[in-house]
């Protein structure tokens, strides 16, 4: 079985059914797999929801699924690269705004918080995520104040992320070097309502915040916004917040409280 873009094939039954769980299918679900690679997890979806769209960017991979699921009318193969995909013309090609839908996946490692963002941030995003990652990835992306990151920020503005379960490396064939994590990603605001340039303003003043990991948030957003440093402090203490605080200490209804000030 092919390797080349770092497919982990999982191997686990316990795992699988853990991950089938958490996805709590029902019979009208509408589910997109990204990377379904050996569709191990594409049949037991398959078993229960309505209809599930699994997006392989490999094409012996893709050959083999369609092979595979020749006989399940609900399960459609599409060899795709989901970060290449017009994922609007699907969108709209489906009734995805209509009927809505859930995203369950293996990610690849490598390419994790783009597709995150790509459904975060997409006019039509999913009713749920449920998505295997780096558990060191979960960690950071479900982290809470003292521990916030960029994605930490970009997630939970966009939605409610909660680790699952740990999912040790050798349930995986080629063993990865890392274990893994199950997040599920809910009460994801939809783009449509949101006003872009306030989203473009938010993500400005975060990058702004932690474009130094070290230094304290008045110093970053000072050297950022080229303003004097009395001048920034004035600001952040109408949130109010310390002189001190680092960006990793900031919640993102803090971030949204920043950016009326700096945006």
């Amino acid at each position: 079985m092919p390797t080349k873009l770092g497919q982990n094939f999982l191997r686990d039954e316990k795992v699988l059914k853990k991950i089938i769980a958490a996805a709590d299918l029902k019979a009208d679900d509408f589910v997109i797999e990204i990377g379904p690679g050996e569709g191990v997890l594409t049949e037991e979806l398959a078993k229960r929801a309505g209809k599930v769209i699994a997006i392989e960017v490999d094409e012996v991979l893709s050959k083999l699924l369609r092979n595979k699921f020749s006989n399940k009318k609900n399960v459609e193969i599409i060899n795709e690269d989901i970060l290449k995909i017009n994922f609007s013309e699907l969108a709209t090609s489906y009734k995805l705004q209509a009927i809505g839908y859930k995203i369950v996946a293996n990610l690849p490692y490598y390419i994790t918080s783009p597709i995150i963002r790509l459904f975060l941030e997409a006019d039509c995003p999913p009713r749920e995520m449920i998505l295997m990652v780096q558990k060191e990835v979960a960690e950071r992306i479900v982290a809470g104040l003292g521990k916030m990151s960029i994605l930490a920020v970009s997630v939970q503005y966009y939605a409610h992320p909660e680790m699952l379960f740990t999912v040790s490396k050798n349930a995986f064939f080629p063993v990865p070097e890392v274990d893994s994590a199950i997040i599920r990603v809910t009460h994801i605001v939809n783009r449509v309502s949101q006003n872009k340039e306030d989203v473009k303003d938010f993500f400005r003043v975060v990058r702004a915040g932690f474009s130094a990991k070290r230094k304290m948030l008045v110093n970053n957003l000072s050297s950022s916004f080229h303003l004097d440093k009395k001048e920034v402090e004035e600001k952040i203490k109408k949130i109010p917040l310390s002189g001190k605080v680092r960006a990793q200490e900031l919640s993102v209804e803090e971030w949204k409280k920043l950016t009326k000030l700096f945006g």
